[in-house]
């Protein structure tokens, strides 16, 4: 007999891990299948819905280094091609949204000198732009004069210029600029 509810007790306790474990995975499922509710997780897009394109208007400079815009507007246009729904749209009647902005200024920063000479080792180009992305159907502002920068250190001694940081530096800008287009979460 006592090897019978023996067997009785393992299946039981077997039983209840089962039970356990399926509540817990129904569990999660429902958390995950949520629409984002509770966990705060979503599967909706990133980027506003109701535009498909974009004209990416030259950017001013406002800084001493010519040439940098053309850098930016570029990159600009290519990382909206590539990392957004929208299309880019050469004519800007035809355009659903506009991106313009203005480059505030393009530093160069000293980070570490040579200890002997004072030279500078290594340094920092940093970029800082002024943004405004407008709904040219509603006239809404998506983003409203928005500061934003990026920087990229460089040396001479690895024979790095100011152009390759400063070029660097932009399209690291392009990328904090098309952030800037994705919906708040």
């Amino acid at each position: 007999m006592e090897i019978f509810f023996e067997g009785l007790n393992v299946r039981y306790r077997l039983f209840k891990i089962i039970f356990v474990a399926s509540f817990a995975i129904f569990i999660a499922g429902l958390i995950g299948c949520d629409g984002g509710k509770l966990s705060g997780y979503s599967d909706s897009w990133l980027y506003p819905e109701d535009i498909s394109s974009v004209y990416v208007e030259m950017f001013d400079n406002k800084s001493f280094r010519r040439g940098l815009e053309y850098e930016l507007t570029d990159a600009i246009a290519k990382r909206i091609e590539a990392e957004t729904p929208y299309k880019i749209i050469s004519d800007r009647d035809r355009a659903d949204t506009i991106i313009r902005g203005q480059i505030v200024s393009l530093d160069e920063v000293s980070l570490s000198g040579e200890r002997d000479t004072g030279r500078p080792m290594e340094r920092q180009a940093e970029v800082r732009a002024v943004v405004s992305w407008e709904n040219l159907q509603t006239g809404e502002l998506l983003v409203d004069s928005q500061e934003v920068s990026a920087s990229m250190s460089f040396s001479q001694w690895q024979e790095q210029s100011f152009e390759y940081a400063s070029a660097i530096a932009a399209n690291r800008l392009a990328d904090r600029i098309v952030e800037l287009m994705q919906k708040s979460w």
